[in-house]
């Protein structure tokens, strides 16, 4: 009896572990719920003092609490470290909010953070400013990107689309009145149709009109024809549409001008025009030429690209560009046109230089960090945000196919806008998405 008690607790024991080092790999947040929120924060607790003052987080306490501390307390004076505000665990990981005493910026807390992740064994740490001498540590208990997976309450609302998840565990949102023209820049196979593709999905269950601009003859965006209000897959056509829509912005300013609005979201609703999102595939195939005599037309694409960017934000009209590289090597009009694009994402690249145009002026320390994205990890990005700052990121993997659904599913919120009707793509053959094998 003895032994049969023992076998079974020894293989009960055996069983457990091994389904807690299944559960680690197979379901990081079941385990990191279970076993790893509990034990990091009762290390973060424990070794709190003692690891903000080998990280030299810590300042010489005022004159005021060193006599206190001698002459009433009757204990040796010590550094005082950043005051805990607030503990709080998550499904990733564990946030901190800390009080900086006098001496010590944010800029001290993000240089520690490699050895505060150390210290506290977890994955990453990130650091947010909250509001003046308050911070908060982000912690990170497992590697979020290595599978996304999408919170169910994040879904498009109001002009904000979720797109991706972060290194941080949060929902990675492209919020077009924020950020209203943006880039997207990646080499083949770097994630970047992904990317699009999660966009168009988020958007088509939105009261918007999406254009698209795809001169590849319409081989990326031609099987979410259902739900674009125009497609251009040439670059005649679409120089054709970018006049088009220049003129509509203009009469839409002169509809605010009429009702002293600064922009369409000022309006009343019965008067406002519906909000157009203008997606380009790829940005190279308007800019670059072979021939003299399609100098005029790429001077009449680039010029209406620019002013589009430049002021239609206000008439409800954005932006949405991606491409492999966006540089001055494109012609002339290229850095004029990217420095309008506020929001910046970029994959993975295959030179340095690539990196430097979609993010030296805005995120000059995230260019080395774009340059060392892997390529098993499709989809990985660095994206800019709305506070000037900058996250690492993935997005899902989606199908084709999933999106045309979805599309097709909401062709009923294609708005009715007269003046987009000749460039309205033909309906979707059932073989969209299937490559071409044979050209007849």
């Amino acid at each position: 009896m003895t032994d049969a008690t023992m076998w079974l607790e020894t293989t009960g024991a055996i069983a457990a572990a091994g389904g807690v080092g299944y559960a680690k790999y197979r379901a990081p947040r079941a385990y990191w719920s279970l076993v790893g929120l509990p034990a990091t924060w009762g290390r973060f607790t424990v070794t709190y003092r003692s690891t903000m003052d080998v990280c030299g987080l810590t300042v010489q306490p005022s004159g005021l609490r060193a006599f206190m501390a001698r002459s009433v307390a009757r204990r040796q004076v010590q550094p005082v470290p950043p005051k805990i505000r607030r503990v709080r665990g998550t499904m990733t990981g564990l946030r901190v909010t800390l009080r900086l005493p006098a001496g010590l910026e944010p800029a001290d807390v993000i240089a520690s953070t490699e050895r505060l992740r150390h210290a506290w064994g977890v994955h990453a740490v990130r650091v947010a400013v909250t509001k003046p001498g308050f911070v908060e540590l982000r912690m990170t208990g497992y590697d979020v990107l290595r599978r996304v997976r999408m919170p169910r309450k994040a879904q498009p609302r109001d002009m904000v689309v979720p797109v991706a998840l972060r290194d941080d565990g949060t929902v990675f949102e492209r919020d077009y009145r924020k950020v209203p023209m943006a880039l997207t820049l990646g080499a083949n196979s770097s994630g970047k149709s992904t990317y699009q593709r999660n966009l168009i999905k988020g958007l088509a269950q939105l009261p918007v009109a999406l254009v698209g601009m795809d001169c590849k003859r319409g081989v990326e965006q031609s099987s979410y024809a259902p739900r674009l209000s125009a497609l251009a897959t040439t670059p005649d056509d679409a120089a054709s549409l970018a006049d088009v829509l220049v003129t509509e912005m203009e009469d839409r300013f002169d509809l605010l001008g009429l009702y002293g609005a600064a922009d369409i979201w000022e309006l009343p609703e019965d008067l406002r025009p519906a909000p157009i999102v203008v997606l380009v595939d790829e940005i190279a195939e308007l800019f670059l030429i072979s021939r003299k005599e399609d100098e005029d037309r790429r001077t009449r694409i680039v010029t209406a690209l620019i002013r589009l960017a430049q002021m239609a934000r206000s008439a409800g009209i954005y932006l949405e560009i991606c491409g492999q590289r966006f540089g001055s090597d494109l012609g002339k009009g290229a850095t004029m046109l990217r420095a309008q694009l506020t929001g910046r994402v970029v994959h993975r690249v295959n030179d340095k230089e690539t990196a430097e145009m979609g993010l030296k002026d805005v995120a000059p320390v995230a260019v080395p960090i774009a340059c060392m994205i892997p390529a098993s990890r499709a989809g990985t990005a660095v994206a800019t945000d709305a506070d000037g700052g900058w996250s690492l990121i993935r997005t899902p993997e989606i199908s084709r196919d999933e999106v045309a659904t979805v599309c097709r599913d909401f062709e009923h919120l294609v708005p009715d806008l007269p003046f987009l009707r000749p460039f309205a793509p033909a309906a979707s053959s059932p073989l969209a998405g299937t490559p071409l094998l044979t050209k007849p």
